[in-house]
């Protein structure tokens, strides 16, 4: 997670840094790794907030929204 992908996540009515208790949801911060949907990692990237990734542990059904190069800029993966 960075500080502007959990800005722009709240923005778009997704508070993914404000703890909710009764769930066992600590919030999330910057730095931390969470599992994100492809559309809403588009979404992010389109607007110039997504976060880093893990290529080695994104579904392969990401690639029928994502393209490859685009996940590959941010995967913090690869060599």
């Amino acid at each position: 997670m960075t500080e502007a992908f959990l800005t722009f996540s709240k923005a778009r009515g997704n508070d993914l840094s404000t703890p909710v208790p009764d769930f066992g949801f600590p919030g999330l911060k910057p730095g931390d790794r969470w599992c994100l949907c492809a559309a809403r990692w588009l979404e992010a990237f389109e607007a110039g907030k997504a976060p880093r990734v893990i290529l080695g542990a994104t579904h392969e059904a990401t690639l029928e929204l994502v393209e490859l190069e685009d996940l590959k800029r941010f995967a913090i993966d690869l060599a």
